[in-house]
């Protein structure tokens, strides 16, 4: 975590978000597995204060230009942006393994738009409402809407705002036997990182008052 971060959030909330949203990622992979019937890897959760450029560069760095997401906007005691990232080869076959049945590339193409919204709407509503219950708050999501193009297309953002600070939290999946892999990226800004911060140390100070009780 960068010099940005450590000012926001303590050694101590940066371990408690990365395991509640480690918690949050692992729920909704368990939604995807179910989807496409196969076993769903992850990595340990990335969590970084970064500008909006510097955060869509990071994904293209890892996947070029051609990239296809499931974006939601969420609103509560916090509020940001969370996107379901493919590449866009990945994606149709994904749209194949939710489907469930021998397509060819007309009928994927048929399918894709309404096939990842519901993936997008499953995995990102999983996610953060397990994220928003552990800390006691409730979470609007908009409606899923799918984009295509490169990282600054999909985060959608004007000039003026490339270099504003936000907390980019992210994490990198792929399914077992299946050439399927992306990533579930969080973008909340500074404002709303610091009520992220709030509702962190309340959680970490009510998991401590349990340990302390004890059984």
């Amino acid at each position: 975590m960068n010099q940005g971060a450590a000012a926001m959030l303590t050694p101590l909330e940066s371990d408690a978000l990365t395991e509640l949203v480690n918690i949050g990622v692992s729920r909704a992979a368990a939604g995807l597995r179910q989807m496409v019937g196969g076993e769903v890897m992850l990595s340990v959760p990335s969590i970084e204060v970064v500008s909006h450029k510097a955060a869509a560069a990071l994904i293209g760095e890892r996947e070029g230009s051609d990239l296809v997401a499931v974006k939601q906007d969420f609103n509560g005691a916090f509020a940001g942006r969370a996107l379901l990232i493919f590449p866009h080869a990945n994606s149709l076959d994904l749209v194949r393994a939710v489907v469930g049945e021998p397509l060819d590339d007309a009928a994927v193409r048929d399918l894709e738009q309404e096939a990842l919204a519901e993936t997008g709407n499953v995995i990102l509503n999983s996610c953060l409402a397990t994220i928003a219950n552990m800390l006691e708050q409730p979470v609007q999501m908009s409606l899923p809407e799918v984009l295509h193009g490169d990282g600054p297309a999909l985060f959608q953002l004007g000039p003026e705002l490339q270099d504003s600070l936000v907390l980019f939290l992210y994490i990198n999946f792929s399914v077992r036997n299946r050439r399927i892999r992306g990533y579930i990226a969080m973008l909340m800004d500074l404002p709303s990182l610091a009520a992220l911060k709030v509702l962190v140390g309340g959680f970490i100070e009510r998991v401590m008052n349990d340990d302390a009780v004890g059984p």
